[in-house]
């Protein structure tokens, strides 16, 4: 029974995890769409009626401001204001630096030290997780996400000889995960190569 209820919260808090970020950032696009939707009517008068003129030049809008702040942010005062931005807002809601890691994983831009894929043993059995840290002692931190969802799971705090660290990109352990552990053998390769 204990199991169900772990299974069954795991479960919901990672679909959370997944859908509230995607749910969120739809709202904010339909809330700028709306938003533009006055600055751009009077050129909506110059396009054919049967074209959703209005809709199609606010995406339009808001992906060019989209694209100029993402330019902004690759100079050097625009690094400076993201990240005091995250340092005084974003990195006080609930999940944030997470999903930032993550992203920064999944697009190939984290840092090697972090969310490195691993194999630890815990019990009896080797554990598909990520090396979070490496603590000053030697042991390092690492996070074994729930199957099939890997942003919900536990965090656990391991000596070093429990911890088999793996030459595989983040990406093909991630799919392991949400496929139930289908694709394992590469992860065990892995680490019997890294291990020889």
């Amino acid at each position: 029974m204990k199991f169900a209820r772990e299974f069954l919260a795991n479960t919901l808090v990672g679909g959370l995890l997944i859908v509230l970020p995607i749910y969120l950032a739809v709202l904010i696009l339909l809330k700028g769409l709306r938003s533009l939707a006055a600055l751009v009517r009077p050129l909506t008068v110059l396009l054919p009626e049967w074209l959703p003129a209005q809709g199609l030049l606010s995406l339009g809008l808001v992906l060019v401001l989209c694209f100029l702040l993402g330019i902004a942010v690759r100079t050097r005062a625009g690094r400076i204001l993201r990240e005091r931005m995250e340092r005084s807002l974003f990195e006080k809601i609930p999940g944030y630096a997470l999903f930032r890691s993550l992203s920064e994983q999944l697009a190939g831009q984290g840092r090697e030290s972090t969310w490195k894929p691993a194999l630890v043993e815990i019990e009896e059995a080797l554990v598909p997780a990520f090396i979070i840290e490496e603590l000053e002692d030697g042991r390092f931190t690492v996070f074994v996400p729930s199957v099939p969802t890997p942003l919900a799971g536990a965090v656990y705090i391991l000596v070093r000889e429990r911890v088999h660290a793996l030459d595989v990109p983040f990406t093909q352990a991630i799919s392991s995960i949400s496929r139930w552990g289908s694709g394992s053998k590469d992860l065990v390769a892995a680490m019997t190569k890294a291990a020889g």
